[in-house]
């Protein structure tokens, strides 16, 4: 085990992934010798050479194009969007190519091997233009995969896996945990399994979900909550598509309530899913209506970040609210 945090463990994953592979190639805006914006990638191209670790032009709808490419020819890309804010250029590629390429074939040929890295989230003071989590956007592309680490282990085995899954996968960073704080992480390869959420916490009274940055707010209202004598059960969704919608939905049969938690706006956010899937799964056991902590439905502004934030607070009135209803 090595301490680390975020970054170092996404960097060690990619490090990884190109000595086991030599078909494993990362780019994007300066993720060459300057490492990207945030340094994810230092040190790479030193180790493996600019073949395999390049610069590409400032065009996210190149970049997502070329790596449309090279994996349809047998690579392994890993792209880098400098910032989850600069995706919607290359949306085009990743909606109606990434995502449908194997499915037009009828399984000829494919993207698979494809994955797609970006920092999200806000936290940063970035203003609007550096601070949006726009992962419900892809989730209602079929063909795609969508995975949110919440730590520096889970990171680097969540991106392992997504590297070596045979599916397109969006690789959401939340970028204010990237140095936040340090874990223990195994110094070899692991990967942690998409598609299942991660039950942290066991409770009775009421069932607390994010995935992501969330989950360290999350922590913080349980916290509170606890003090005040209720129980919450807390799980990590960690993967958006495909959800885990059956330890969800266990989770709620037990406790009757259910409150999510996401960065992004209230109005078609992804919590709006899961809160109608659950709703049609555990109707008759729920002892309170499910509710939503998220951004506010306005452009992420700047001075009033904090007012924005779906922070620990807002999250433990909504417990509170929930458990008491």
């Amino acid at each position: 085990m090595a301490k680390m945090n975020m970054l170092q463990a996404i960097n060690n994953a990619l490090d990884l992934a190109m000595a086991a592979n030599d078909k494993v190639l990362c780019f994007g805006e300066d993720v060459g010798i300057f490492g990207g914006v945030f340094r994810a990638t230092s040190n790479l191209q030193q180790k493996y050479g600019k073949g395999r670790c390049f610069n590409t032009p400032l065009v996210e709808q190149g970049i997502i194009g070329f790596a449309n490419g090279l994996a349809a020819q047998g690579s392994f890309p890993v792209a880098e969007i400098q910032f989850a804010d600069y995706i919607f250029p290359a949306f085009d590629q990743i909606v109606n190519e990434s995502a449908k390429f194997r499915y037009r074939s009828g399984n000829l040929f494919n993207v698979g091997n494809m994955t797609i890295r970006t920092p999200y989230g806000g936290g940063i003071a970035g203003g609007l233009y550096h601070s949006q989590s726009p992962e419900a956007y892809f989730a209602h592309t079929p063909g795609l995969k969508i995975v949110v680490p919440r730590n520096p282990h889970q990171a680097k085995g969540l991106l392992l896996a997504s590297i070596n899954d045979p599916n397109p996968t969006l690789f959401f960073e939340p970028k204010r945990l990237y140095r936040a704080s340090v874990g223990e992480v195994p110094e070899g390869e692991y990967q942690l399994p998409l598609g299942e959420a991660e039950v942290l916490k066991e409770g009775t009274d009421v069932t607390v979900l994010g995935w992501g940055a969330q989950m360290e707010v999350i922590d913080k209202a349980v916290e509170m909550a606890e003090k005040e004598g209720f129980s919450c059960e807390v799980i990590d969704l960690r993967t958006i598509l495909p959800w885990d919608v059956e330890t969800v939905a266990e989770s709620v049969l037990k406790t009757g309530r259910l409150v999510i938690t996401h960065e992004a706006p209230l109005t078609g956010g992804f919590a709006g899913e899961i809160a109608a899937t659950i709703q049609e799964r555990c109707f008759l056991y729920l002892e309170s209506p499910i509710a939503r902590v998220t951004g506010m439905d306005t452009p992420f502004p700047l001075v009033l970040e904090k007012e924005h934030f779906p922070n620990h607070l807002k999250v433990y009135e909504a417990i509170r609210e929930s458990v008491e209803f």
